[in-house]
């Protein structure tokens, strides 16, 4: 392995070593030195991978984004029509959310607002991958309306943005309430908003 392989190779070791810290206690109360000690990393070779605590920061967001991304596409792509791909996408939202895999929680949900006040890069980094799930959302509600699975009186970027804003509240609120309630009334508003009275 060369030189920049390895420097790469430890970098995402680092990134995928801080997500669960990042999950259970937010950006600012997880020092570099526990990252380090839970990656196993000398604690002065920090630097060497990332610019600043900022910098790794806005990676860890870029990373997750990358991820879960990834899995978005590959639940858009499922077999059946494009409401039913959608609805399969937010039944996986739902269940990931409310399950014990702390894993899969929603980063977004645990440091949106902690971060956007802190840092313009993290926050810039949050936009970015909001508006690639937003995006994808759109893509999948206009080909709904292609294939007749959705209404075509539907404007795929406003219900896009709408659904996204819906659900990440839902996921707060399900954090703070400790209930999955909100996330059940999530999938109702999904269905309504589509003007789909059944789930697809």
């Amino acid at each position: 392995m060369s030189a920049s392989a390895a420097v790469i190779d430890v970098r995402q070791h680092i990134l995928e070593v801080a997500h669960p810290l990042l999950l259970r206690k937010g950006f600012t109360a997880v020092g570099l030195a526990e990252v380090l000690a839970a990656a196993q990393v000398p604690k002065g070779s920090f630097y060497h991978y990332f610019g600043s605590k900022e910098a790794f920061g806005e990676a860890v967001l870029e990373a997750y984004f990358a991820g879960y991304l990834g899995r978005m596409d590959a639940l858009l792509a499922q077999p059946g029509t494009a409401a039913q791909r959608l609805f399969g996408y937010f039944r996986d939202w739902l269940d990931s959310q409310t399950g014990d895999e702390a894993q899969s929680r929603c980063l977004v949900v645990k440091l949106g607002a902690e971060v956007s006040d802190l840092s313009e890069t993290m926050r810039a980094a949050l936009e970015r991958g909001a508006r690639r799930v937003i995006e994808r959302l759109a893509r999948c509600i206009e080909a709904g309306r292609a294939d007749g699975s959705l209404p075509a009186v539907l404007d795929p970027q406003a219900v896009a943005v709408a659904l996204y804003q819906s659900w990440l509240g839902a996921s707060l609120l399900a954090k703070i309430t400790r209930d999955r309630a909100p996330l059940d009334t999530a999938m109702t508003g999904t269905r309504l908003l589509l003007g789909l009275a059944q789930a697809a």
